[in-house]
């Protein structure tokens, strides 16, 4: 999926949310509050950790659930997937170390 497959999706659950929560997914999901949203992003993380294990396909199949779970935390949380492009076009052609070390420190 392009860049442009994923704004579509993210526009997909956008529209979704605050939807009918027997219909909707995103809407069921949303309904139980962003610490439900973070929930099941830890859990199709770790997923994706033991798919890592096993064939391509697995490792495919649930990184795209939490690519798609990762995208409605974002819209819950008002960040917009163009923000993130933004962001990761920020960074092309920079050094992993050299983004880490001129972030704030805590």
């Amino acid at each position: 999926m392009s860049e442009d497959g994923l704004a579509r999706l993210y526009a997909v659950i956008c529209a979704r949310m605050g939807g009918d929560a027997r219909r909707s997914y995103v809407a069921q999901l949303l309904a139980d509050g962003e610490d439900a949203v973070r929930a099941k992003l830890e859990e199709e993380l770790q997923e994706v950790l033991e798919a890592s294990r096993d064939s391509p396909a697995a490792l495919r199949h649930e990184s795209a659930d939490l690519v798609f779970h990762l995208l409605v935390l974002l819209a819950a949380r008002g960040v917009t997937w163009d923000e993130v492009a933004e962001e990761l076009r920020r960074r092309e052609g920079r050094s992993g170390l050299a983004e880490k070390a001129a972030r704030p420190k805590p």
